[in-house]
Formats: C-alpha cells, structure tokens, sequence
C-alpha cells in the first residue's frame, strides 16, 4: 500500500492505493508535449455580502436557473418560492428562509451557478 495526500477544491485527503502484483512492462513511455495553457476564464464580478440584517439565499447544488418568481422590491414570507433551479434534470423550488424584502436578486433565467452561490439577497 502506498499512501498518498491529495488536494481536491482545497480540502486535502489521504489516500492509500493498493499495488497490484504483476509483471511491469520494461518497455519505454514517451512522454506526451505539455499542452498549451489555455487563457483563463473570466471570473464572475464578485457578490458584495449582504448588509446586516439581510440574508443571502444561495443554490443548495450547481445547476441552471430556469425561472425567478421575485423581482426586487417584493415582499416574501417564509416558504414563498423565489425561483426554480434545475439540477440533475430536476426541478427544485428554492424558498424563502425567513420574511423580508426582496433587495437584489443575482441570477438571471438561464444562468448556470454553483454551489453556494449567491442567488438573492432578502432585507
């Protein structure tokens, strides 16, 4: 057994790997060229955090927004659905955490987010 520490999205793991016993092929292995580096992909412009007294909602999974049910200014209730997000071909209501106002709402129809990410902020 070999162990071995890997770095997956920050968090870093141990890993032990079992060696299968076996002939190992003697024979030479060309080493591929690097490939080119490709350009970084343009970041986000980042979420300010919400003020105090204000909530941030954000996506519980990565998926893409199919439809914001709110507008800003609105007035929610806990449980009032504020968008649907599609993950993994299922439809999910995200809802309303606590009462409040709608200030700013960060995810357009269509637009794919991640984990966490900051969909609306409610005040």
């Amino acid at each position: 057994m070999k162990k071995y520490n890997i770095v997956v999205n920050g968090n870093t793991y141990e890993v032990e790997v079992e060696e299968m016993g076996g002939a190992v092929s003697a024979a030479p292995v060309a080493k591929a060229a690097p490939a080119p580096k490709a350009a970084p992909a343009p970041k986000a412009a980042p979420v300010a955090a919400p003020a105090a007294g204000e909530q941030a909602v954000t996506a519980p999974m990565p998926g893409t927004v199919l439809d914001v049910k709110v507008n800003v200014g609105d007035t929610v209730s806990n449980g009032d659905v504020l968008l649907i997000l599609e993950a993994m071909k299922m439809e999910n209501e995200i809802m309303a955490p606590a009462d409040g106002k709608i200030v700013s709402i960060n995810a357009a129809n269509g637009a794919s987010v991640n984990s966490g990410d900051v969909l609306i902020v409610i005040g």
